[in-house]
């Protein structure tokens, strides 16, 4: 039950190691043109591994960190890692993050909403991070929301709000499910509900979303089958080479090399920096071989008050999500994108903000 204050504090031996690794990578070879078909591009990966190397400052991120009060505790058996910044006496807020992001994405986000009264608690996903590898098997979505709701019960809040993209969108649903008691409302962005059967008769638009959601199952789901069912060959070259992590990572940052350079080259390597540092991206990939079963699976209907918002790429159909949840608040963006907390902070924090606050 103990709570335990937490500082990032590298160590520089292993900020010279990184620095080394970089400095002798074995580069592959690439086919001449730019074709994001086959993967990320050769130059770019050089570039920005040039620049992790020579330019880029984690001492200037661990501060910022820093400037957040952090805490330790384990739950469960395994160490969780935590932000827990306090805002007044509004409702408070569990941020939950996915694959392959941290507690850094929601740094621009921390001020506005603390000043608007919200308490912020913010995990590190167990195995991911400054929550460390997880040291047993079975860590799913339903363990992962379980131990969630242990956190949020051991820092005395009764009742709170929680919000989640990627496998936070997948995480939040479950906490709601099993602590419904506590749970006032639940916001999600690249939520995905697969429809049972016969879709049925669908609009243009979610025809066109429906088509992305099959695209990305055909093109881009290489990653996840992966991950998702071998993640243990793959982690050892994830955790020998600083330029694979990287390659490996900005695919997804890179949105499969369509918006190339849309979030900064800092915030992606903050949060690669962080998976090498704690030689966690192992670790984070068997998530997605321990929760395989959540991904297609029809749950049932959850009360809790749900906010949807929906940005360029997401493939969230309203009918769908209707099938599971007390759909709220409906939100369509023209500008964002998967990792929303990054590309448009300040979009984000004001849906929660105005859905959270009708809540309070």
């Amino acid at each position: 039950m103990e709570i335990r204050p937490f500082r990032v504090a590298i160590s520089q031996e292993s900020l010279d190691d990184l620095r080394n690794r970089l400095d002798r990578t074995r580069w592959t070879s690439d086919i001449p043109g730019d074709d994001p078909g086959y993967g990320v591009d050769l130059g770019w990966v050089r570039r920005l591994a040039g620049y992790w190397r020579d330019g880029y400052d984690w001492r200037a991120a661990e501060a910022r960190l820093n400037e957040i009060p952090q805490f330790t505790t384990v739950i469960d058996g395994q160490q969780v890692h935590f932000l827990h910044a306090r805002g007044g006496a509004g409702l408070p807020l569990l941020l939950c993050h996915g694959w392959p992001s941290t507690p850094a994405d929601f740094l621009e986000m921390v001020g506005p909403l603390t000043r608007a009264g919200f308490d912020l608690v913010i995990p590190s996903m167990p195995g991911y991070g400054f929550s460390g590898p997880t040291t047993s098997r079975g860590w799913d979505v339903a363990r992962i929301a379980r131990a969630y709701a242990e956190l949020m019960a051991r820092l005395g809040y009764g009742r709170y709000g929680a919000h989640g993209g990627d496998w936070g969108a997948r995480i939040v649903p479950e906490l709601a499910r099993l602590d419904e008691q506590h749970v006032a409302g639940i916001h999600m962005h690249g939520f995905v509900a697969f429809p049972a059967g016969d879709p049925g008769e669908l609009t243009a638009a979610e025809q066109q979303r429906l088509g992305q959601l099959r695209s990305w199952q055909a093109e881009r789901g290489g990653y996840a089958a992966i991950q998702g069912s071998r993640p243990q060959t793959l982690a050892y070259a994830m955790a020998d080479s600083p330029a694979g992590l990287l390659g490996w990572y900005l695919e997804w940052f890179d949105d499969y090399g369509e918006h190339v350079g849309a979030i900064g080259n800092d915030q992606i390597l903050t949060n690669v920096t962080t998976y090498w540092l704690t030689g966690t991206a192992g670790s984070a990939a068997r998530l997605y071989k321990e929760a395989a079963a959540n991904w297609a699976a029809q749950l049932g209907y959850c009360e809790v008050p749900t906010a949807l918002a929906v940005f360029p790429g997401d493939a969230t159909i309203r009918k769908f999500a209707e099938t599971q949840h007390n759909v709220a608040r409906w939100t369509e963006f023209e500008r964002g994108g998967h990792f929303a907390a990054l590309l448009t902070p300040d979009l984000l924090e004001r849906d929660l903000r105005e859905f959270f606050t009708g809540l309070r």
